[in-house]
């Protein structure tokens, strides 16, 4: 019997495990991991901004958040199921209806990239601080040299509501993994949820560097050598570990269990 059949036969809405796949459950529950991540580290701006992770096995469908809800009360049974173009496939029980924005944004990326299994969009002040330098992201840091090559810009055009304006952002984005949104925050995409974190994290940690650097005055800011840029970048090239975040995300994944582990419910 599928899932669908045992949603019918029964009559009444089943909890949301057994109203889903083994795939999609595992997914579920690494997606509300990651809220509580970005959480624990400070960068969420209220009941705003989303992150989002293709469904296993289902094309064109994404889970996302409730709109609503702080990142630190998502957990895997209480996100939304929905297409690139926000149309609901699957709701939670507590069904609060989601941003529009969301999926404007975090649609056109998953559309565009089939790599782009997760994509993270942030406003934190570190971020959207150096989103507004009209120098960018600075070679200042270590984190700065790891990111270098896949940070694309996209200028700010208003809430984003407008869909004409998801050909331009993907078109900024690019083949790379981060975007600097001027005016705005940041965005940041992977393979898997540890990819798109330690992306996002180390762009997030290259703009707190930055900004208590540029504290000082531009002029005592000292950006690195392009030589110890190319050097660093190769070597993370090479060391598929510093780039896949598969060490720090199991890591991570033991620190919210120790936390508080209601993401898995």
């Amino acid at each position: 019997m599928t899932v669908q059949d045992r949603i019918a036969a029964s009559g009444t809405a089943l909890p949301m495990r057994q109203r889903v796949s083994e795939a999609e459950w595992t997914a579920r529950v690494e997606l509300a991991a990651l809220y509580r991540i970005i959480h624990h580290f400070g960068m969420t701006d209220l009941i705003a901004n989303h992150i989002t992770m293709r469904v296993p096995g289902e094309q064109g469908h994404v889970l996302i958040n409730a709109y609503g809800l702080t990142y630190d009360e998502v957990t895997a049974s209480n996100l939304y199921k929905i297409t690139l173009d926000g149309d609901v496939v699957l709701k939670p029980d507590l069904d609060l209806g989601l941003n529009p924005t969301g999926y404007m944004i975090h649609g056109a990326v998953h559309g565009a990239r089939d790599d782009a299994h997760v994509v993270i969009h942030t406003h934190s002040a570190a971020g959207s601080g150096v989103s507004a330098m009209q120098c960018g992201l600075l070679p200042l840091s270590q984190h700065a040299a790891l990111v270098e090559g896949v940070v694309g810009y996209h200028d700010y055009e208003g809430v984003a509501l407008n869909p004409e304006e998801r050909g331009r952002l993907v078109s900024n984005l690019g083949g790379g993994n981060l975007l600097i949104l001027r005016n705005h925050g940041l965005l940041a995409c992977g393979r898997t949820c540890g990819e798109a974190f330690i992306y996002l994290y180390r762009l997030e940690m290259a703009c707190k560097i930055q900004v208590a650097a540029m504290a000082g005055g531009m002029e005592n800011a000292s950006a690195m050598s392009q030589a110890a840029l190319d050097n660093t970048r190769a070597i993370a090239l090479a060391n598929p570990g510093l780039v896949g975040g598969e060490l720090q995300w199991k890591a991570l994944l033991r620190r919210m269990d120790r936390i508080d582990p209601s993401f898995r419910e």
